[in-house]
């Protein structure tokens, strides 16, 4: 894609929102692929443009997630690179098939690094069906056992799949941090998983119109159990649903989980970032 289309219809990038009134970092996105989507490389100048259009409405920290071996190394070049960008490393649930030994034992090696701040994102997608059920249980109790014994939190990808994500976590014994990002689930869910000391991450899909279930969800869930991504490029939130998203727009979404849950943006935005240093590590949201 040409960097004139990448301007033009549903690609062209949304306004900047109004700065936040207290600092805040997006706990999940993916810099690699929101370069690949604007038809651009993934370079160190792409990252720095996108971390100081972020910084202009005090979003100031990111977690870039990998989901495969290649964008979790790439990940890893990226956070070493930016100190205001942690990684995350992980395959995703639909990318595991025809996985090695061989690759895990790179897992292990980049999870060593001091950049990588959790194990993720993994779990179970039972929508697509580009691998199994078996398969995808398979790798994620992997995952679990990375996570626990590299002192990282868990940060996980659960699409239909809360039932068996939870009896997991449940029969191999949940890692002490578990994140569930881009947080799906009903209040049913969000409370059970409270309950178990699990904190919820949600995405711009908070704002959607057909989303009530969700900011129920939101509304029963604990300020310290919140978190506020943006899983960009994808799941961009109202007004701008289907465009490309970008850390840059995570005001929008946390200003709408702010009314949600009933607290004012300043004291949502002090608690997401006490919450990412008990979670993720002080160096994190350090400010």
């Amino acid at each position: 894609m040409s960097r004139t289309a990448a301007k033009d219809g549903k690609n062209a990038a949304p306004p900047l929102p109004p700065p936040l009134p207290s600092p805040v970092f997006d706990s999940h996105c993916h810099l690699d692929a929101m370069a690949q989507r604007a038809g651009l490389e993934p370079t160190a100048q792409f990252v720095a443009e996108a971390m100081q259009k972020a910084r202009t409405v005090n979003v100031t920290k990111v977690i870039t997630v990998g989901d495969t071996i290649a964008s979790s190394r790439w990940c890893v070049q990226a956070a070493r690179e930016h100190p205001d960008v942690f990684a995350a490393i992980a395959v995703h649930p639909t990318e595991i098939s025809g996985m090695s030994e061989r690759d895990y034992a790179e897992l292990e090696e980049l999870a060593a690094d001091e950049n990588v701040v959790a194990i993720g994102e993994t779990g179970l997608d039972y929508y697509w069906d580009r691998t199994t059920p078996a398969e995808q249980q398979e790798h994620f109790r992997r995952h679990i056992d990375l996570a626990k014994r590299t002192g990282k939190p868990l940060m996980i990808h659960d699409r239909e799949a809360h039932e068996d994500v939870l009896a997991i976590l449940e029969a191999e014994g949940a890692p002490n941090q578990v994140v569930f990002h881009a947080f799906s689930g009903d209040e049913v869910m969000a409370r059970t998983c409270v309950e178990r000391g699990f904190v919820l991450s949600f995405p711009g899909v908070v704002t959607f119109t057909n989303a009530p279930a969700l900011r129920a969800a939101a509304a029963v869930t604990s300020l310290d159990h919140i978190l506020v991504e943006t899983d960009a490029p994808f799941l961009s939130p109202q007004p701008f649903r289907g465009r490309p998203n970008a850390p840059y727009l995570v005001p929008y979404t946390l200003t709408s989980l702010a009314g949600t849950v009933g607290v004012s943006v300043e004291e949502l935005a002090q608690a997401i970032v006490r919450t990412g240093q008990r979670v993720f590590g002080a160096n994190l949201t350090e400010i």
